[in-house]
């Protein structure tokens, strides 16, 4: 059984402000954008951040579920855990466990080459936890989600070259992190700072206390630098930087590991 993280969803008041953010500071370009999402009343675009990505999605109709998400959270930030996991039957036995748990499904979509499972935030806490399967089984190369495999071509690595950790925060990240590990079904660790997380396979979901007056959710992303200069020169040009090794885009914080 294998499940990855693959995608991390941002939510925006307006979008075109945190694209430019995200082109200046981390150097990264859009790769796809979602028309799909409009039935939500949504827009969105989608990074290459190494072989997986970053989404940042905005509401441009009233009354959306993202922006409910906005006004409980305080302005814009983290929305979405998305992953990949190896085969329709992982995903459903994930979906099983859920029920178990009493965690309702807020969206399924199914079609020959993609089943999409996004589980309430409500129930999952912090954050829609979505796991999904990709029936091309390309764990870094094609995602439905990113239009397919032609997201390779805009792919950038001479500022930021992957990420290696999604930062949930709550003001009991214990019980948040125990109600995830049960969801997928993987245990807890400890990491080299001694904060409790969760591994999947190409990353991991950290669990802290939460401390910036936001409540819970997805509160911050490693990323790792290959220009950390470069980042921390357009990151005081435009506001964002924070210190020597954290910079905020769109409500988040990023580690520079």
């Amino acid at each position: 059984m294998s499940i990855r993280l693959r995608q991390i969803c941002l939510v925006a008041e307006k979008l075109a402000p945190a694209i430019e953010d995200f082109k200046a500071v981390l150097g990264l370009e859009v790769c796809f954008k979602d028309p799909d999402v409009a039935v939500f009343g949504l827009e969105n675009s989608l990074f290459p951040v190494g072989n997986n990505f970053i989404e940042v999605v905005a509401p441009v109709k009233e009354n959306t579920a993202a922006g409910r998400y906005l006004k409980r959270r305080k302005g814009d930030g983290g929305y979405m855990v998305i992953c990949q996991c190896d085969s329709h039957a992982t995903q459903l036995a994930r979906k099983e466990r859920a029920a178990a748990l009493n965690i309702r499904v807020a969206w399924e979509h199914e079609s020959k080459g993609f089943h999409a499972m996004q589980l309430h935030p409500a129930d999952t806490g912090g954050a829609f936890f979505e796991i999904d399967w990709d029936a091309k089984g390309e764990p870094e190369g094609n995602w439905m989600p990113a239009g397919g495999a032609g997201w390779t071509s805009a792919r950038r690595t001479e500022v930021v070259t992957a990420y290696t950790a999604v930062e949930m925060q709550s003001a009991d990240p214990c019980g948040l992190a125990d109600r995830w590990s049960k969801i997928a079904d993987l245990p807890l660790r400890n990491d080299t700072h001694g904060r409790i997380e969760l591994p999947l396979d190409n990353a991991a979901i950290r669990f802290v206390e939460a401390s910036d007056g936001r409540g819970e959710g997805l509160g911050g992303i490693d990323v790792v630098v290959a220009d950390r200069q470069r980042i921390l020169d357009a990151a005081e040009r435009r506001g964002l930087r924070k210190a020597d090794d954290q910079i905020d885009i769109c409500g988040t914080r990023f580690y520079l590991v």
